[in-house]
């Protein structure tokens, strides 16, 4: 199979949304590293707190390198192009198999990160369920429907 000049440059809108995905995600990150540091400063032996800040660590780790992976997916779509252009053609498929595989890479690290900020949300839900639990059995109260007293 040849390799041609418009192939990856089908690449460059999927790569673009995965930035935009990726960037999203550090910001909600930023804006809850934010709220827990508030939190923090206001009950620091709080230990979900505390949890949650080595949680958002990782995932911040993680989104980093995702945008590196993508970023770098991107700059050697570009190398590729020119390298097509200029009629190099086994130097563009190589450089074209080095843009997948950072683009896989990048996406496997999303998989990761969505994995974490599963368990994130879960910590959540574990102090609230807490809470819950001491007025009934889990959260099955919230899908009961309420019987009405005295009803003639």
């Amino acid at each position: 199979m040849e390799l041609q000049l418009s192939t990856p440059a089908l690449l460059f809108s999927a790569i673009t949304l995965l930035m935009l995905a990726f960037t999203n995600r550090f910001l909600a990150i930023a804006s809850l590293i934010r709220g827990l540091h508030k939190n923090y400063m206001d009950a620091p032996d709080k230990e979900m707190i505390v949890d949650q800040i080595h949680n958002l660590r990782k995932r911040l780790t993680l989104i980093k390198n995702m945008q590196l992976f993508g970023v770098f997916s991107f700059l050697l779509c570009i190398v590729c192009m020119y390298l097509l252009f200029h009629g190099f053609i086994e130097a563009a498929n190589w450089v074209f198999v080095g843009s997948m595989g950072s683009l896989l890479i990048a996406l496997a690290l999303s998989l990761i990160e969505i994995q974490i900020s599963t368990k994130a949300l879960n910590l959540e839900l574990k102090d609230m369920e807490e809470v819950f639990n001491n007025r009934s059995s889990g959260l099955d109260f919230i899908f009961k429907k309420e019987t009405k007293k005295d009803e003639k």
